[in-house]
């Protein structure tokens, strides 16, 4: 086990603290809990690429710790009242769509596709969503919108991506 996966461990051990400090009322430190978490996700793939100590459980790992925490805290949001049902609905979708075919297609012997740009754009704009949603401060629903379209379109950019490094030339 490197650092880099160790990280990524991390950042599933601190999806139930976020829960814990968010749903007992102390939503800026579990707002604390979803920076560190995103700190550890820059620093895994940081030093990973440096040190050239990526792995394929590493490329698996690391964006389903991001979506599980991701849905940790919609899950969260939605409970508070503070995102609509129908955003949470068309998130967890895409979420859960992107770990099971992640996962499928990882245990079949194919290559998964690490992060890009368009990904890490997504998290980005997701994180600020959630800070303007956890702060209440207005556009928080509307910037998520954002994110979740955006999402989508990533998503598309993904499974191009999945069938050139596999050497897909049939429809998944």
């Amino acid at each position: 086990m490197n650092v880099p996966n160790l990280l990524t461990i991390s950042r599933f051990l601190l999806i139930p603290v976020f829960l814990a400090l968010y749903l007992d009322g102390h939503p800026v430190w579990a707002l604390l809990v979803v920076f560190a978490a995103g700190i550890t996700d820059m620093l895994d793939g940081y030093i990973a690429r440096r040190s050239g100590l990526v792995t394929q459980i590493g490329i698996m790992l690391d964006p389903l710790a991001d979506k599980l925490m991701m849905l940790a805290v919609v899950g969260a949001l939605v409970a508070d009242g503070r995102i609509p049902w129908a955003a949470a609905g068309v998130m967890a979708f895409r979420e859960i769509g992107m770990i099971a075919t992640g996962a499928f297609f990882h245990f079949r012997g194919k290559l998964t596709v690490p992060a890009n740009s368009y990904g890490k754009l997504t998290t980005v704009i997701y994180y600020l969503a959630i800070v303007l949603l956890m702060l209440d401060q207005p556009g928080g629903v509307f910037v998520l919108w954002g994110a979740v379209a955006l999402s989508f379109l990533t998503s598309f950019v993904y499974i191009a991506s999945f069938r050139r490094l596999n050497g897909e030339t049939k429809a998944l």
